[in-house]
């Protein structure tokens, strides 16, 4: 088992070392492009804790537009998985956005800084915060509404996402900076395949502590960075999904955090599917994985995040300007 894991961590951080090189960073003007889409970084100097000037040193978000005009004044913030170790950019950042941007959303994909750039917890986890305040700080700039704002994360981005939503700051009214007045939580969390025991010395399964030589701090970090202990009845309403048969992040993580909620009274929907490996993203064509976002959409009209909100100016098409 311990030989399949060590195989399975190096596959993991070699694709994520790939997958990393092809996140945007933006220029110190916010200008940069990630396919002709606008990317802007979370600060406009020098990040906290920042270790360097590089890409790799700068979190950054890169926008996505709503498909064909059909503005509906929700946003979703994804956050892509990697093991921390690097960001899976186009199976679960871009193609996700595209996915909410065909219907109505506008998308934010995070780029935030990894653990194995020397970035360890909480440093991820600040980049998320500041990421969601950012877009409802500017909810008028964007076109979205303050209250219509989901985070998705899969796997490790699940991990940080479900964080995102149960370690929130509530924003501080009187901050000099106008993206701190703000509160981070989310109002909506989607999860897939979330990495949620992270945080463990049970070093039969991938573990954050043993990848990134923590063993000695792990009991710490996990007391402090298990979203599971984390949730209350202010955790936002919740869509989860995960394979019976994930051989990288047992399907007991996932249960582990929704029974949380259940236990919390927050409003959770979850899905067990019985086949398919960790990393799927939308479904990767499978024939039944590929029915889990068709039960997203389903949950995100119940929320009424299709509709499209009257109270948000919407921008005027081109030939109107």
């Amino acid at each position: 088992m311990r030989n399949i894991l060590a195989i399975v961590t190096v596959g993991i951080l070699a694709a994520s070392a790939a997958l990393a090189q092809k996140m945007p960073c933006a220029t110190a003007g916010d200008n940069n492009a990630f396919l002709g889409i606008q990317t802007i970084r979370l600060w406009p100097g020098d990040a906290p804790e920042a270790k360097g000037k590089d890409c790799q040193d700068t979190p950054t978000l890169t926008i996505f537009e709503p498909q064909q005009g059909h503005d509906n004044g929700s946003a979703v913030v994804v956050l892509p998985g990697g093991g921390y170790g690097g960001l899976a950019a186009n199976l679960e950042g871009r193609q996700v956005a595209d996915w909410f941007t065909a219907r109505g959303f506008r998308a934010f994909v995070l780029s935030y800084r990894l653990s194995s750039q020397g970035y360890l917890l909480p440093v991820p986890l600040i980049d998320a915060r500041r990421a969601i305040q950012t877009v409802r700080a500017r909810a008028r700039d964007y076109f979205i509404a303050p209250n219509r704002i989901v985070i998705i994360g899969f796997s490790a981005g699940g991990h940080l996402a479900a964080l995102s939503a149960t370690q929130f700051v509530p924003g501080k009214p009187d901050a000099e900076d106008p993206i701190e007045r703000v509160s981070s939580r989310p109002d909506y969390l989607v999860l897939g395949y979330p990495w949620i025991g992270a945080i463990s010395t049970d070093t039969s399964h991938l573990t954050y502590c043993q990848l990134y030589g923590v063993m000695d701090k792990c009991e710490a970090l996990r007391a402090a960075y298990s979203p599971d202990l984390f949730v209350t009845r202010d955790t936002p309403p919740t869509f989860w999904f995960h394979t019976f048969n994930d051989e990288t992040v047992p399907v007991e993580q996932g249960l582990r955090f929704y029974e949380a909620l259940v236990k919390a009274g927050v409003p959770a929907e979850g899905h067990i599917f019985s086949n398919g490996p960790h990393g799927t993203g939308l479904g990767k064509a499978d024939a039944a994985l590929d029915q889990w976002p068709n039960l997203l959409e389903i949950w995100l009209r119940a929320q009424g995040l299709l509709t499209p909100d009257k109270s948000v100016a919407m921008p005027k098409p081109e030939w109107m300007k």
